[in-house]
C-alpha cells in the first residue's frame, strides 16, 4: 500500500480490528485525523487527555484488545499519563499514540518536545518512536502484540509530524492474536496433590486475560472441588456473586469473616492475582516472602512468579488456559472441607445486605437505602463504574456483580476514572444500563467528559455522592489529626444544573424516599443523566461515622 503515513497508520489500526479511538485533537497528528475522516473507525472527541486515556483503558479492559487513544505532544501526553498509570496497574492492554516534534527538531527543546522514554518508561511495557512513514504499520502490529502478550499493559507510540505527512509504501501486517500460555502437566498434577492434602483451601481470582469461557471453566473447577472463591480488589466480576461458592472480595475494608478465612487457610490458589497491597491488606494476609499458607500462584508472565511471594507451587499460565485444565482435574467424591464454601457464602450474604440507617438524618440521602433500591431495580447485566473514594465502598460491598464486564473500576485507585469508563462502556455495550458512581471530588476530576457522553450519544447514568469533602482524606485526617480539618472541605456546584447545562438530564435528590423515582427517570432518559445525592459528611464509610465509632 502506498500512502501518507497517517493513512498507513489508520489502515493498520483497521486491520487490527480497531473500531473506535478516543482522542483530544492536536495539530501534531493532523494527518491521522484526516485519515480517520474516511475510515470506518469511530472517533470519540474527548475534553481532556486524561479522560480520553481512561476511556481507552476501560475499552481495553472490556474487550481484551488494546484500547486506542490519540493525544498531541507535550501537555497532551502529560495529561494522558493518568490513564497510562491505570492501564499499568490494572494490567490492561492499551496503546497511546502521541504526537512528537518533527524528527529534525528532536533534542533541541522544540515547542512541546518531550522525551517519551523517560516520561513513560516506568509505566509502559514499551515506548516506540517512528522514524519513517514506512515503519508505522509494523509499529502498530508490534504495539498490539506487546500490549496483549504475557501480562497486558500500555504501549506508547510517538509520531513525529514528518512521519505522518510523508508518503511511503508499506505492507499492512495481519491481525495480531495473543498466544495462550499453557500450564505444564506436571504442575497440574502437583496442584491435584496439594488439593488432596488440604483441609481449608481458598481460590482467589484476579488480574486480566479472562474471558467468559474462562470464568465458566473456573466456576466448574470451584464446583467440582467445593472451593470457596474470593475475587481480588475491583475484580468482582470474575465470579458470579450470587453463586453458592462465592465468598466475597478482597478489597479495601473487606468482610472480617473473609479475612479470617483466608488467614486460616492452609492452601491458597491465586489465579491471575498478584496479591498486592490492597488485596493482601498491606501484605498482612500473606507473609513476605514465604506465606504461612501454601500458595499456588498462577500468572501469565514467568517473571512475576516468586517476585513478591515464594509459592509452594508456581504455575506459568494465563487464566483461561489454567481454568480449562483445572476444570478437568478429577475431584474426589468427598472433600475434607465439605460445607466451607457454603458457610463462606452465607458470611458474604450477611455482609453484603444493606441495612438502612437506624437513625436517618432527614437532611441527607441514606446511601444504604440507595444500594438496596439499586439492587432491586438494576438489570442483572448493568455495568457499574467508579473512581476512587470512600463512596465506592457502598458499591463494592453491597452490589452483587454477575459477570466479567459488569464491573469497570481502577485497581490503581485513580480518582475521576468512573465517568470516562462509563462513557467507554456505554459505547461498547449500548444496549446495557451503565451506571457511574462518583464522589463529589471524584466527579470534578473528569466531569467535563459528561459533555463527551452527550456528544457521543452515550446515555449513561451518573450518581454523584456529595458530602462536600474529599471524604477518604478527611477520614485519614480525623484518625491522625482529629478535629483539625485542613484542605478537605469542598464548595461544590449544583451538579444537576451542571448536567443540564451540558445537555443532559440533571436530577437532585434531597430525601431518601425520592431516590427511586429519580433513578427510574435517569435510566429511562433519552440522554445522559446525573442524579445528585446529598450525603451526610459524618457517614464516612460503610462501617464508621465521624467522630469515629464502629457501627
Amino acid at each position: 500500500m502506498k500512502a501518507a503515513g497517517g493513512e498507513l497508520l489508520v489502515a493498520a489500526l483497521s486491520e487490527q480490528g480497531a473500531s473506535r479511538v478516543f482522542c483530544v485533537p492536536g495539530e501534531s497528528y493532523l494527518p491521522v485525523l484526516d485519515a480517520l475522516y474516511d475510515s470506518a473507525i469511530e472517533t470519540i472527541v474527548c475534553r481532556q487527555e486524561g479522560g480520553a486515556a481512561m476511556m481507552a483503558e476501560a475499552d481495553g479492559k472490556l474487550t481484551g484488545r488494546p484500547g486506542i487513544c490519540f493525544v498531541t505532544r507535550g501537555p497532551g501526553a502529560t495529561n494522558a499519563a493518568s490513564g497510562i498509570h491505570v492501564a499499568a496497574h490494572d494490567l490492561t492492554p492499551m496503546i497511546l499514540f502521541v504526537g512528537q516534534v518533527p524528527t529534525k527538531f528532536r533534542g533541541r527543546g522544540a515547542f512541546q518536545e518531550v522525551n517519551y522514554d523517560r516520561l513513560f518508561g516506568d509505566m509502559a511495557k514499551a515506548v516506540f518512536e517512528a522514524t519513517t512513514a514506512a515503519e508505522l504499520p509494523g509499529l502498530v502490529a508490534e504495539a498490539y502484540r506487546i500490549a496483549m502478550d504475557g501480562t497486558p499493559g500500555p504501549v506508547i507510540v510517538a509520531l513525529p509530524e514528518d512521519t505522518l505527512s510523508g508518503a511511503a509504501e508499506a505492507d499492512i501486517p495481519p491481525r495480531v492474536g495473543v498466544e495462550p500460555v499453557l500450564p505444564q502437566a506436571e504442575d497440574m498434577e502437583e496442584l491435584w496433590a496439594l488439593l488432596g492434602a488440604a483441609s481449608r483451601p481458598m481460590l482467589i481470582l484476579g488480574g486480566s486475560r479472562w474471558t467468559d469461557g474462562a470464568i465458566a471453566d473456573i466456576v466448574a473447577f470451584a464446583e467440582h472441588w467445593h472451593l470457596p472463591v474470593a475475587c481480588s480488589f475491583r475484580r468482582q466480576g470474575l465470579f458470579p456473586n450470587d453463586h453458592p461458592n462465592y465468598a466475597g472480595d478482597l478489597g479495601i475494608g473487606p468482610n472480617p469473616a473473609l479475612k479470617a478465612r483466608i488467614a486460616e487457610a492452609d492452601l491458597v490458589i491465586a489465579v491471575g492475582a498478584r496479591l498486592g497491597e490492597m488485596p493482601s491488606q498491606g501484605y498482612t494476609l500473606f507473609q513476605v516472602p514465604v506465606p504461612k499458607q501454601r500458595l499456588v500462584h498462577i500468572l501469565p508472565e514467568a517473571a512475576g512468579i516468586g517476585r513478591l511471594y515464594t509459592p509452594a507451587l508456581g504455575i506459568h499460565a494465563d487464566p483461561a488456559s489454567f481454568a480449562r485444565k483445572a476444570m478437568q482435574l478429577q475431584a474426589p467424591a468427598t472433600v475434607a472441607w465439605a460445607g466451607q464454601a457454603e458457610a463462606a457464602h452465607r458470611d458474604y450474604l450477611r455482609w453484603s445486605t444493606p441495612t438502612p440507617e437506624s437513625k436517618p438524618n432527614s437532611d441527607f440521602v441514606d446511601p444504604f437505602a440507595v444500594m438496596a433500591e439499586l439492587r432491586a431495580t438494576l438489570p442483572r447485566d448493568a455495568i457499574m463504574t467508579n473512581g476512587a473514594g470512600n463512596y465506592a465502598g457502598w458499591l463494592h460491598r453491597y452490589h452483587r456483580f454477575s459477570e466479567r464486564t459488569t464491573q469497570v473500576a481502577p485497581t490503581s485507585g485513580s480518582m475521576g476514572y468512573g465517568l470516562p469508563a462509563a462513557v467507554a462502556a456505554k459505547l461498547r455495550y449500548p444496549e446495557r444500563a451503565v451506571v457511574c458512581f462518583a464522589g463529589d471530588g471524584c466527579f470534578q476530576m473528569t466531569g467535563q467528559e459528561f459533555s463527551t457522553a452527550v456528544q457521543a450519544g452515550a446515555n449513561i447514568v451518573v450518581i454523584v455522592f456529595d458530602n462536600a469533602q474529599y471524604g477518604t482524606i478527611r477520614m485519614h485526617q480525623e484518625k491522625s489529626y482529629p478535629g483539625r480539618q485542613s484542605a478537605t472541605a469542598l464548595v461544590n456546584p449544583d451538579f444537576a444544573s451542571l448536567a443540564r447545562s451540558l445537555g443532559g438530564l440533571g436530577l437532585s435528590v434531597a430525601r431518601t424516599e425520592d431516590f427511586a423515582e429519580a433513578m427510574r427517570a435517569a435510566l429511562q432518559a433519552d440522554r445522559p443523566a446525573l442524579v445528585h445525592l446529598r450525603i451526610d459528611p459524618d457517614r464516612i464509610s460503610t462501617t464508621a461515622r465521624l467522630p469515629f465509632a464502629a457501627v
